[in-house]
């Protein structure tokens, strides 16, 4: 039996390993693509320390990368805490494990930097001073996102070294994806046609690929240890793995076929695209071995570990031979068969609108949003699972509050993936009907929707002595210092009143339309202070708290204050707002920019005034039933 620093040396040989992997095979596919690269890019042999060290750094960077997240999501999910809320010995000891494996990653992101000037300059990275390796390193989109990647990632690693408690852990695992996300919007699926359809893609498989990757890191780490919860653990992160599997593989689907068709498979690209389809074959199968045998072991004998360890090694191995062939794939340009430049619309947007938009090309000119199309998809899924659940159970839920998160959800789908998503980049009117809908209409049905009340229902309790679970999870978070903040009248409503103001008024509008990733969270910030303020305005979660009237309608009714003026400030504007933007779009019909803003800021008011109105009557309602019942007060 090996002594617990034998298993560590273990756990710490085999993650090496999987880096060392993954940077050999980046390495060599990086050379093997070179000749290519330097025809697509015209530029000179940088020198075999850039040609080999690039790829072989950044494989050895996204490794640690996915062993952080994997180690931050097994202290935050796979495992239980102790009952005071601080983490236990397997928890705490995957937090430092993702800490030092973000350094590691920050450590890789600041050397890309580096390594990334002198790949686009042409010149060996060691004829370069630092002053002008800082220099040229904001001027060029890859470099930069390296900088952001290191910077986040030092932060997360020093972070992490503070945390106890498990509350922070689900908090270092969202800071740890975002150090993804830098250099997800950089590279193939940044620039070119279709380059919105491939970063969100980009994105999804990224995120989808680091949870399962690095959750099966650490729960082959756990394994070896001979951890206490391993069963737990493991028949956790199988449901986990299953969503990531399916979430790669539709997210890889696309992202490829937008960069090349089926007769592109005998090119270099095509090559490492199939290589990597096949790794994911592989890897499937080997997860579906691993619930049948792994799983189920450790389910009749917790102490039956040897079926899963042995299959999760070879997982481990395949996963290291995919990330160095993703690497090399972002190394290898995609093939230009039959395609031409594209022009300025597509090169700004993504893709051209089929014309001038009409109420016909609005519910018709669909293009799927993967992130809110997916999110509406998946919101009435589970909602209506929840519902099928509890009536099976002979309980009760009201139809008409099923019907408000349906429509809520279908809202958000028909907002961002109809027409009106279409043009919504390309015509600021129709960018303004779907900013009311995302803070105002598709708010207010979810909201009615209830779904938290539902999930408490329709989620079991964990058994007494039992750990915790996902409704443990959803009390947790609702209960939650910051939760209670968030939901005050004052500050949800702060949020939504200003968010607006700001957007239009205040200049932040013209930032966020000329980038794919700040549109993305213009939209979603959009959507999640709409939420929150029609949230704190119901009073769900404020029954058990007595709330003066002035507390609670006096901010509601200033934020649409806020609301209206911004749309009034936005309709009597003489310039145009996001001038260059919209200019630069050229768009194929003819479009008054003038007269287009002040169609949105009528839009606007329209949202303001109605929504005014219908709180006003819920106000007085509200007030009417306190005077008759006392009590209530």
């Amino acid at each position: 039996m090996r002594t617990t620093g034998g298993r560590r040396r273990v756990v710490a040989v085999t993650l090496v390993t999987v880096a060392i992997v993954a940077a050999v095979t980046a390495a060599a596919l990086g050379a093997w693509s070179l000749g290519a690269v330097l025809t697509a890019t015209g530029l000179p042999d940088s020198g075999p320390l850039t040609t080999l060290g690039l790829p072989a750094v950044r494989a050895l960077g996204e490794t640690a990368a996915v062993i952080a997240i994997g180690g931050f999501l097994f202290a935050a999910f796979l495992v239980p805490a102790q009952p005071n809320g601080v983490l236990d010995a397997s928890g705490y000891r995957a937090i430092r494990l993702g800490a030092v494996a973000c350094g590691i990653w920050a450590i890789c992101a600041a050397l890309m930097v580096a390594l990334s000037v002198s790949d686009v300059s042409g010149r060996p990275v060691t004829d370069l001073t630092p002053a002008q390796i800082w220099s040229a390193a904001a001027l060029v989109e890859t470099t930069n996102a390296w900088r952001w990647t290191a910077a986040v990632a030092a932060t997360v690693a020093v972070l992490a070294t503070t945390v106890l408690r498990w509350k922070w852990a689900p908090v270092l695992l969202g800071a740890a994806l975002l150090t993804l996300v830098p250099v997800g919007l950089s590279g193939h699926a940044s620039s070119g046609g279709a380059h919105d359809m491939a970063t969100n893609s980009l994105l999804i498989h990224l995120g989808a690929g680091a949870l399962w990757m690095g959750g099966l890191l650490a729960v082959l780490a756990y394994g070896i240890r001979g951890g206490e919860h391993l069963a737990l653990a493991a028949r956790r992160f199988s449901s986990v793995a299953l969503w990531c599997f399916i979430a790669m593989a539709v997210s890889g689907v696309i992202n490829a076929g937008i960069r090349m068709g089926f007769s592109d498979f005998g090119s270099r690209y095509g090559l490492l695209v199939a290589a990597k389809l096949t790794a994911l074959a592989v890897l499937g199968v080997l997860g579906w071995r691993q619930r049948r045998s792994g799983v189920r072991a450790l389910q009749s004998d917790p102490t039956a570990r040897g079926p899963l360890v042995r299959l999760a090694l070879s997982e481990a191995a395949v996963f290291g031979v995919a990330v160095g062939v993703a690497v090399g794939l972002g190394r290898t340009p995609p093939p230009q068969v039959a395609q031409s430049e594209p022009g300025p619309t597509e090169a700004v947007i993504g893709f051209v609108p089929a014309g001038s938009p009409n109420v016909f090309r609005l519910l018709t000119e669909w293009r799927f949003d993967l992130f809110f199309g997916t999110a509406a998809v998946v919101m009435a899924a589970v909602y209506l699972i929840a519902v099928w659940r509890l009536r099976r159970g002979g309980r009760r839920w009201l139809r008409w509050r099923t019907g408000s998160w349906i429509s809520g959800c279908a809202t958000l789908l028909l907002a961002t993936s109809s027409g009106l998503g279409t043009y919504m980049p390309a015509m600021f009117s129709v960018h303004m009907i779907v900013v009311v809908l995302l803070s105002t209409i598709v708010p207010i049905l979810l909201v009615v929707g209830a779904p938290e009340r539902l999930a408490l229902l329709a989620l079991p309790r964990a058994a007494p002595g039992a750990p915790p679970g996902r409704r443990e999870w959803l009390v947790g978070a609702a209960r939650s210092s910051l939760a209670r903040m968030l939901l005050r009248p004052v500050v949800a409503s702060s949020m939504y009143g200003a968010g607006i103001a700001t957007l239009l008024i205040g200049g932040l509008f013209d930032v966020a339309v000329r980038g794919h990733a700040t549109h993305l969270l213009m939209n979603a910030f959009v959507l999640g202070s709409g939420w929150l303020f029609f949230e704190s305005v119901s009073g769900q979660r404020n029954r058990s708290r007595q709330t003066s009237v002035v507390s609670t309608w006096v901010p509601v009714f200033g934020a649409l204050a806020a609301y209206l003026c911004a749309g009034v400030l936005t309709a009597r504007r003489g310039d145009v707002i996001a001038h260059d933007f919209y200019r630069s779009l050229q768009l194929p019909w003819p479009v008054d920019l003038l007269a287009d803003q002040r169609q949105g800021g009528y839009t606007v008011i329209a949202a303001a005034a109605i929504t005014a109105a219908v709180l006003s009557a819920v106000a007085g309602r509200r007030a009417s039933r306190s005077a008759s019942h006392p009590a209530l007060q």
